[in-house]
């Protein structure tokens, strides 16, 4: 440690949301329902038995901050790595350290990799043998859906944990600690945070604690202080820290516009939609929260009638990800008039709720069809009732009528096309189907 580390001068330089990290599980911020007392998490942690995992979830929510609380628990060494930063030769050096200390000490080692989703299937190959043999414990973090980025044979030897979004106190909360914390936050300013510029920097963080700390970080230092020496952040100085200005209505007007955009996308009314849709983000609304229920409302109203709506509805969101306001709300608004104008059917949600009423309540005693089993590796009893099953493609038209459902429920109908868009040609190719039995 050198003059500079004694004097204190890394940690002051280190940015509010690194200096404010959660030490221990007490005080880490969030995620209840995979860290709240007696859980297997936290047992897992506390017993110092965790196994390998991965910790999915959108940016700032403390997936990061958990890795370390559990580096400093675990009596086992502990190597971190960023996928974006570490190649194969890395993770090979990383592997054999684990093996020297299994071997001469007896410890584990725990392997943090962040943005685990960059690693590619050679990188991936080359950490595989290590977690199969329990050389490291694997810990990844990432904001990708680790079941679409990552590869299989890493993802099957992991629990996979998801980080949901922080609440509005949960942020609230954390940056009122800030504000008070003279050792690792912003106590030594004197700061006093108007009550509603605290409200909008939680609101417009979304969710993420990083965003908020930083925002909040900014509008203190930035802030001229008074006569008295006092810092006083007001709302405006809020909305200019995170770039963003405060909503226009308040909170039961927000829901009563995000209300009014559904009903009006349900009821196929374009111009309703997109005003509502403009009163919304130009209210201070985040224009994400628009983008995820047009997503579900192309599924919910539209559905089957028009499967495009969908596919348009997504990559909307998408341009409006990558491109940001105020350019994404071209694309946005485009995918609400898409939405408005094509032809409307519930039967998707009739079809998943009767589906999942029957999941949920009929006792299924005999299970799935003998003849539609995995015989790869089943019984004798399993195989010899395979060759019942009938191959489609064998027959006219890839269509022979078969049971699929089990006994109990093999006359169950949950989804019934409609006579609109192109559930007509749904009805058609079903009545094709029957000429061919």
């Amino acid at each position: 440690m050198d003059l500079f580390d004694l004097n204190g001068n890394e940690d002051t330089a280190k940015p509010l949301a690194e200096r404010m990290r959660a030490n221990n599980l007490n005080d880490f911020i969030g995620q209840s329902h995979i860290v709240a007392e007696g859980s297997l998490l936290r047992r897992a942690i506390s017993l110092d038995r965790l196994g390998s995992c991965i910790f999915w979830g959108p940016p700032g929510t403390g997936k990061t901050t958990l890795a370390n609380i559990i580096a400093q628990t675990t009596h086992g060494e502990f190597i971190k790595l960023n996928a974006v930063q570490s190649g194969v030769a890395d993770v090979k050096k990383a592997v054999e350290q684990a093996r020297d200390a299994l071997k001469m000490y007896g410890k584990r080692t725990y392997l943090m990799l962040d943005e685990c989703h960059r690693f590619n299937k050679t990188q991936s190959d080359s950490l595989l043998p290590a977690i199969e043999q329990g050389t490291i414990i694997f810990i990844g973090s990432t904001t990708e859906n680790p079941f679409a980025s990552m590869t299989p044979a890493i993802v099957s030897r992991c629990r996979v944990f998801e980080f949901k979004r922080l609440s509005f106190d949960d942020i609230r909360g954390a940056m009122v600690k800030a504000l008070k914390d003279k050792r690792r936050g912003l106590g030594e300013y004197s700061a006093e945070v108007e009550s509603e510029a605290l409200d909008h920097i939680a609101r417009v963080a979304g969710g993420d604690l990083r965003t908020a700390y930083n925002a909040l970080e900014l509008a203190v230092l930035t802030t001229p202080p008074l006569a008295d020496g006092k810092i006083l952040v007001k709302l405006s100085d809020a909305e200019q820290s995170i770039q963003r200005k405060a909503m226009a209505y308040n909170e039961d007007a927000f829901y009563d516009y995000l209300s009014a955009f559904c009903k009006s996308l349900r009821g196929s009314d374009a111009n309703a939609a997109l005003y509502y849709a403009m009163r919304l983000i130009e209210g201070g609304c985040d224009p994400m929260i628009v983008a995820r229920r047009l997503i579900i409302h192309s599924c919910e109203d539209v559905g089957m009638s028009d499967p495009n709506a969908l596919v348009v509805a997504a990559s909307a969101m998408y341009a409006l990800e990558k491109t940001g306001y105020p350019e994404g709300i071209i694309p946005l608004s485009s995918a609400i008039i898409y939405v408005c104008e094509a032809p409307k059917s519930n039967t998707v949600i009739a079809a998943m709720n009767a589906a999942k009423s029957d999941a949920t309540n009929v006792r299924d005693d005999e299970g799935v069809p003998a003849y539609l089993k995995d015989n790869t590796f089943g019984d004798k009893q399993t195989k010899s009732q395979s060759y019942k099953y009938k191959y489609p493609h064998d027959f006219a038209g890839g269509y022979v009528e078969q049971q699929y459902l089990p006994d109990s429920l093999k006359d169950k109908i949950y989804y019934s096309p409609s006579d609109y868009g192109f559930e007509k040609t749904v009805k058609q190719i079903r009545k094709d189907k029957g000429k061919l039995k």
